[in-house]
């Protein structure tokens, strides 16, 4: 109940913080699936991009929201095991050598209903901005698996806080949900991870377009 307190009260500064500071707005929560586990992908280019997602949930909910975070980077010290633990509920995931135990781990959490699981495909941040090639670990993830996947963007997070700044700008950012994907029809292997490693990046290149065209009406 401390960590749930602890969780929920920081959850709420960062909300205000994302609100007030970067003018944050989310598009499309209503393609967020109401019943069941699911997973949330989307480009990654600053470490507010947890934060933007977490917040598309109400408070009750973000004790079932997992951010599979670099194992590597988040739990290698007590300040940033502090951050991925118990604010952001963060699910260790292991991108060197276990990665298919840490998929495993990923699919078991699935397995629970209501819980979300938020991927970053590119696999780390990207350094200018831009989308980077999508890693085949969510295929092998969801191929052949009953899951929804559901793609977002996020735009004006690099500006705001992009890799290799100290601390965050006063830049607008904006989240934009997606439609929900299902690959319960391909069959688990190579050729469909990759498959939906690229069609998954395609879906977030044209939420990136949409919200591009939005700003111009």
């Amino acid at each position: 109940m401390l960590v749930y307190g602890a969780r929920l009260a920081a959850m709420l500064l960062l909300r205000t913080g994302l609100r007030l500071y970067h003018r944050f707005k989310i598009l499309g929560r209503e393609n967020l699936p109401r019943e069941g586990s699911f997973v949330l992908v989307a480009n990654h280019a600053s470490h507010l991009d947890v934060m933007c997602l977490i917040s598309a949930f109400p408070l009750r909910k973000v004790h079932r929201v997992f951010p599979a975070a670099a194992q590597d980077y988040f739990f290698v010290s007590v300040p940033r095991l502090a951050i991925a633990a118990i604010v952001v509920n963060a699910l260790p995931f292991d991108r060197q050598v276990s990665i298919r135990h840490s998929l495993g781990l990923c699919q078991r959490l699935l397995e629970n209903p209501g819980n979300v699981l938020v991927i970053f495909p590119e696999g780390t941040r990207s350094i200018s901005g831009e989308l980077c090639e999508f890693k085949p670990g969510i295929g092998l993830l969801v191929a052949g698996k009953d899951v929804p996947v559901v793609p977002c963007y996020l735009e004006g997070a690099h500006r705001a806080w992009g890799k290799g700044h100290r601390l965050p700008k006063p830049h607008r950012v904006r989240l934009t949900i997606g439609a929900a994907r299902n690959y319960s029809q391909l069959k688990p292997g190579k050729e469909s991870a990759l498959h939906i490693a690229e069609d998954l990046r395609s879906a977030v290149l044209a939420l990136a377009s949409s919200a591009e065209a939005s700003k111009k009406i």
